[in-house]
């Protein structure tokens, strides 16, 4: 067995591993509903002949290669839910199921790491170690599938963990990786003030919730510019402010909903105490009554230094190789990372074709599929470096 011959064997799949991505595409399903996605891929691990665990934390599936020598147990994931997105693209693999649609490639990691288990599973003679293949339901939709398959047990005894995500914004054969916070903590909260209610010619005769809301909202922004440290990063946004049925009557209710966005576990808790604290001390000043609901979700992801760093010299063999910024977006691999040492990586799939420049979660998404051999590779360097 040489380098050479897996990325051959890896290229020479090109068209099975793009007939199953164009195949989940036409069938999305949506988080924790993904059964047909998982049978699928049941199917596929099953005739790669590698030892699986299906059902674990809802739909997740594990297929495990373990070599004839001892080593090390590398993980890698890929995730197989879609999102409530209808289709627009004019490509004959369109979403076949309305409203639904993989907008964010998850067919495409899903397709990717099914072509380097079947590679892998017959080097397993070759294999210092074992190689784990994760396949997670449910990233879109918090608590996220990945908390639920390590609560049963996925990575007892893995030593190292890798994911990689598609990315629009970066070229055909370039990829990105970079340590430390590279997407941050998401939380969201609601907020529902309770007034009192009345004509609007008569303002002096209520408890005006709407009022009492502007004035809570205004408050929030408070929060990062005053209250954060300035060297630290913090967002805080509403996306929702529902009040009122009539142009001339004041509510009774009204209901704020938004999301916090953190790095550091010690400004998620005092953005979220600080928000606790203005909303109540508004609401009782104007003699309203609150309650406030606070739903954390992912963790801020975290790439380990020394993993980051074994990746960007590996895929330099690839391609080129740019440094990832830090995005406010939310991932929830952050939980294999707060368990494991390893490294989120990603993958360019962007070229002069208009089709592949629409941004993730667009109803016009989609990628170069030559990308798929690309993400490929990258996991076979890494179980290369690892177990080979």
């Amino acid at each position: 067995m040489t380098r050479q011959e897996m990325y051959t064997e890896l290229e020479g799949n090109f068209e099975e591993t793009r007939s199953w991505r164009r195949h989940l595409h036409e069938n999305p399903e949506l988080s924790f509903q993904e059964t047909e996605t998982a049978r699928f891929i049941e199917g596929k691990l099953r005739e790669f002949g590698l030892e699986m665990k299906t059902g674990i934390g809802g739909n997740g599936i594990t297929g495990t290669l373990r070599g004839a020598k001892p080593g090390k147990t590398i993980a890698f994931r890929a995730d197989f839910d879609a999102l409530p997105i209808t289709d627009e693209k004019d490509a004959p693999y369109k979403s076949k199921n309305p409203g639904v649609m993989h907008a964010c490639g998850h067919d495409g990691h899903t397709s990717a790491l099914l072509s380097v288990a079947k590679v892998l599973s017959q080097y397993g003679k070759d294999l210092n170690g074992t190689l784990i293949f994760l396949f997670q339901p449910a990233e879109e939709t918090p608590p996220g599938g990945a908390k639920f398959m390590i609560e049963e047990g996925v990575l007892e005894g893995v030593d190292h963990v890798f994911g990689a995500h598609l990315a629009s914004d970066l070229p055909l054969g370039s990829f990105s990786v970079g340590e430390g916070f590279r997407m941050a903590a998401v939380d969201k909260f609601a907020i529902h003030i309770n007034g009192l209610g009345g004509h609007g010619a008569r303002p002096h005769t209520t408890i005006d919730p709407l009022v009492i809301g502007t004035t809570v909202v205004n408050a929030l922004q408070q929060i990062v510019s005053r209250k954060v440290d300035p060297l630290k990063s913090a967002v805080v946004t509403i996306g929702i402010f529902k009040a009122g049925t009539a142009f001339n009557v004041i509510p009774d209710n009204v209901t704020i909903e938004g999301t916090v966005r953190t790095f550091e576990a010690e400004v998620r808790d005092q953005v979220q105490e600080e928000i606790e604290s203005i909303v109540a001390g508004i609401t009782s000043g104007f003699k309203a009554t609150h309650s406030f609901d606070y739903l954390r979700g992912y963790p801020a992801l975290y790439n380990h230094p020394e993993e980051t760093e074994i990746a960007r010299r590996l895929f330099a063999d690839l391609g080129p190789v740019a440094e990832s910024e830090p995005t406010m977006g939310a991932e929830d691999f952050a939980y294999y990372l707060q368990e494991k040492p390893g490294t989120f990586f990603r993958v360019g799939s962007r070229t002069d074709d208009l089709a592949t420049q629409y941004s993730h979660h667009h109803p016009r998404f989609d990628i170069d599929e030559r990308a798929l051999v690309n993400t490929g590779k990258a996991f076979i360097k890494l179980a290369e470096h690892y177990v080979f």
